[in-house]
């Protein structure tokens, strides 16, 4: 028997748009028609139905992990809703079978007036949960949200960060068959995101429950989930296996590997800017994603106005929180007005599983002219187990890729 069924589900909402009136007599005759019999049964043209789900369907099966993406407003956290019961379809089915563990924003069925012990018996209580079940499950909770200190505090006085570390433990501590989970996890620090998908692992693997995690953190997609389902305005785009689904979203409105270059500004105009990045295989093929210890390169395109003395031009690449991971960087040359072409290779990627944003730079005369993020990269798992001697250890690899230049 499946966990999770959803059959033809549709969402509808009514969004509200309005009326502007230049006059009083047109804000009155529009007031008094919407008093005429039948008027309710036409349609108003100051509202506007919107399906934030449409025809969606698909099953889940016991002890599996799907992973749900799509761009912000494609449904996600709509379908979760509905599948944690919270709004109602206005179409289709959904049939649960198992007991459902849900947590898809923070401190959700917390009341801030009560202390962290007492929320986690009436969370617990909430998701069905025996005083008897939590009692036992309690010290693990607590160990687990690190909030110790602060037990018998009422939650109104939490950071998000401790909000969501209680919840989280709560929902999944308390042995449900079905947890879902949505972007919530976000708001925790780097360690808490990791010990959340090592306990979502440990649900999945070591006790075959169902975990249906939406998140647009993709390294954490790919690590927990074999299969993922993608979202597009409401409806289901595609559905399977993780590795070439995260690949298609990644390659999602452009090419993959070719990126958006902002327009220069007007002191750029008189300098030199870039005009194309592309990220390739060394053949010079399109890359979205890169396995680990596959080679790369990056493809920059730059004009020059006018003469730029000790120009350099670097490519970087840094964590979703900024931190630099790696810089790389050709030697200053002058370069003369008209099109320059460098191409920043790597033998062997060593960087670890995750996705990265790119950052690209330009100086001359050690004054910054450009420098902005043109858009990221996904480092994949290597598809053959293998060694990979780093560059470094903790901290920012410098010039870790070779460079080329050429005059267009």
């Amino acid at each position: 028997m499946s966990a999770i069924i959803v059959e033809n589900l549709g969402k509808r909402y009514e969004i509200g748009h309005q009326v502007h009136h230049d006059t009083l007599r047109d804000a009155l005759m529009h007031g008094m028609r919407r008093l005429l019999p039948g008027a309710r049964s036409r349609p108003r043209a100051d509202r506007e139905e919107f399906w934030a789900l449409k025809d969606v369907s698909f099953k889940i099966e016991p002890g599996e992990v799907v992973g749900v993406i799509g761009r912000n407003g494609a449904g996600k956290s709509t379908l979760l809703k509905v599948l944690s019961r919270i709004t109602e379809p206005t179409q289709g089915r959904v049939t649960i079978n198992g007991r459902v563990a849900s947590l898809l924003e923070v401190g959700t069925g917390f009341h801030p007036e009560l202390s962290g012990r007492e929320n986690i018996f009436l969370n617990g209580a909430i998701l069905g949960m025996s005083r008897a079940e939590i009692r036992r499950k309690f010290d693990e909770i607590v160990a687990f949200a690190e909030v110790e200190r602060f037990l018998d505090t009422p939650v109104k006085r939490y950071s998000s960060g401790m909000y969501v570390r209680l919840a989280f433990a709560v929902a999944a501590h308390l042995e449900p068959e079905i947890l879902i989970v949505d972007e919530v996890l976000a708001v925790g620090d780097i360690a808490f995101q990791k010990r959340c998908l090592g306990k979502m692992q440990d649900v999945a693997r070591d006790e075959g429950r169902t975990v249906l995690f939406v998140s647009h953190n993709l390294a954490a997609i790919r690590q927990l989930c074999n299969r993922t389902i993608l979202i597009r305005q409401g409806v289901i785009h595609a559905d399977g296996a993780t590795a070439p689904l995260l690949n298609q979203y990644l390659s999602d409105g452009e090419p993959p590997g070719k990126t958006s270059v902002p327009a220069p500004d007007p002191d750029q105009l008189h300098r030199a800017y870039v005009t194309d990045v592309a990220i390739e295989t060394l053949e010079g093929k399109p890359l979205a994603a890169i396995p680990v210890g596959a080679a790369w390169q990056v493809r920059l395109r730059v004009r020059a106005v006018t003469r730029q003395r000790d120009f350099v031009a670097a490519v970087g690449y840094t964590e979703s929180d900024g931190t630099p991971v790696q810089t790389s960087w050709h030697p200053p040359l002058e370069l003369m007005p008209g099109d320059h072409e460098y191409v920043f290779r790597q033998d062997k990627v060593v960087l670890s599983v995750n996705t990265y944003l790119m950052v690209v730079g330009l100086t001359s005369a050690e004054r910054d002219i450009q420098q902005f993020r043109f858009g990221r990269i996904e480092i994949m798992p290597a598809e053959t187990q293998e060694y990979f001697q780093t560059t470094s250890g903790v901290g920012h690899v410098l010039n870790s890729m070779t460079s080329q230049y050429r005059a267009l």
